[in-house]
């Protein structure tokens, strides 16, 4: 093996934003043909750290707002910042490494807040250990399907997917390499973010949380119309909608808007006099309920059935992506193909028959956890591995594609 190298990166190549017109190659920053510092006792542990750290921090923010945030740009910013102060030379790949490890707390995280309280709401009993085992192999599963569509998105869909998150990572890196100062705009942000929600939370000064009720006119449009505004002002929910960027906050922000200005107002207007069981034989009618009751007992239910339907309608715009990477997983596993060991390093993908042999095990895994940790019965637990390999599938190619296309599963 060669010597690390020590070279300074110059920033990101013509063609790392566009499409390969034919015959052209995309040569990355970090040269196939040298070594560099990547995967490492620093890295690995930075990684492993941040990981702890901003699972804590999505799990905070997904199970009050219901959104998680992306962490593979703050862990970027820290990981260039500390390169910088300790003065590490060509850190570029250990930066890598140090953002993959850490980015996957979010995904994790976002796994297990979207499902598991479900069983807190259901009255379920859950045990820890069947917590952190659904999410551990419900984790092993989606890394071990989404590993056959990394060729498919990174090299030949070069350039047609913007993939935002990630070109935002890849250039907070570069720049950080080439002598940015982004660490610094990170810890001048949190400090001010930090300042204004401990006012917040420990003197306040004003509601986290602004509604229309605080004018006489906007509560009396909350009482006749049923139409209030309410908005989180928090550090936090507003730091998310940089973080996501326009296009992805327009579209939460449409769905709200939606929501409360169309169909509460909806249904308050034609089955105001109607009657909801509100439990315990007690009923009461619509129209006496505030707007905030009216989202809560129907278009909560909306939203949860358009969500059921955008992941349906993902699925079918995905099969062509489906289609092509498990024709290519098949051909990994039993057609003639290059060695890897012919095939550059930065083109090298674990053997599929280690994939197809790690889903097998996952698979057993799973049935193991159902048989003697759940459902206590075999056809129930057929079922339920069943239906865990189908969804797990597909769903991750619909989350694949989302993040190539908006940055957000």
């Amino acid at each position: 093996m060669s010597e690390i190298i020590q070279e300074k990166i110059k920033g990101l190549p013509e063609n790392a934003y566009n499409e390969l017109k034919e015959g052209e190659e995309y040569q990355p920053i970090m040269s196939p043909h040298k070594v560099y510092p990547e995967a490492n006792t620093w890295s690995i542990l930075m990684g492993l750290l941040m990981a702890v750290i901003f699972s804590a921090a999505a799990a905070y923010l997904g199970l009050k707002i219901g959104q998680v945030f992306e962490a593979a740009i703050p862990i970027a910013i820290i990981a260039v910042g500390l390169s910088t102060v300790l003065k590490r030379n060509n850190a570029l790949g250990e930066n890598v490494i140090i953002q993959s490890i850490g980015a996957c707390s979010g995904v994790i995280v976002a796994g297990a807040i979207f499902t598991l309280p479900a069983l807190y709401i259901l009255h379920l009993d859950a045990q820890f250990y069947q917590v952190f085992l659904s999410s551990l192999l419900g984790g092993f599963l989606g890394i071990l399907f989404l590993i056959p569509f990394r060729k498919y998105f990174v090299a030949d869909m070069h350039g047609k997917f913007p993939f935002p998150e990630a070109t935002a990572t890849t250039e907070v890196l570069v720049t950080g390499e080439k002598g940015g100062k982004q660490a610094l705009l990170l810890l001048v942000a949190g400090i001010i973010g930090g300042v204004y929600d401990f006012i917040i939370a420990t003197f306040g000064w004003w509601n986290e949380v602004f509604t229309s009720r605080v004018a006489h006119f906007g509560q009396v449009i909350a009482d006749k119309a049923k139409m209030v505004f309410r908005m989180n002002v928090g550090a936090a929910v507003m730091g998310l909608g940089y973080i996501v960027g326009l296009r992805y906050t327009a579209i939460i922000c449409a769905g709200s808007f939606l929501s409360w200005y169309v169909f509460i107002p909806v249904i308050h207007y034609f089955a105001g006099g109607q009657t909801l069981p509100i439990g315990n034989n007690v009923t009461g009618l619509i129209g006496a309920m505030t707007p905030e009751e009216i989202f809560r007992n129907y278009v909560r239910h909306i939203g949860i059935g358009g969500i059921a339907m955008a992941g349906i309608i993902g699925i079918i715009r995905s099969s062509k992506i489906i289609r092509d990477a498990f024709s290519l997983a098949v051909k990994e596993i039993f057609g003639k193909h290059i060695a890897n060991k012919d095939v550059m390093r930065t083109r090298r993908d674990i053997p599929m028959g280690i994939i197809a042999g790690g889903i097998i095990v996952t698979a057993i895994l799973v049935f193991i956890f159902f048989q003697i940790g759940v459902v206590h019965n075999l056809t129930y637990a057929l079922i339920g591995l069943l239906v865990v390999m189908i969804i797990t599938f597909l769903f991750t190619t619909v989350a694949a594609n989302a993040i190539a296309i908006v940055g957000n599963p």
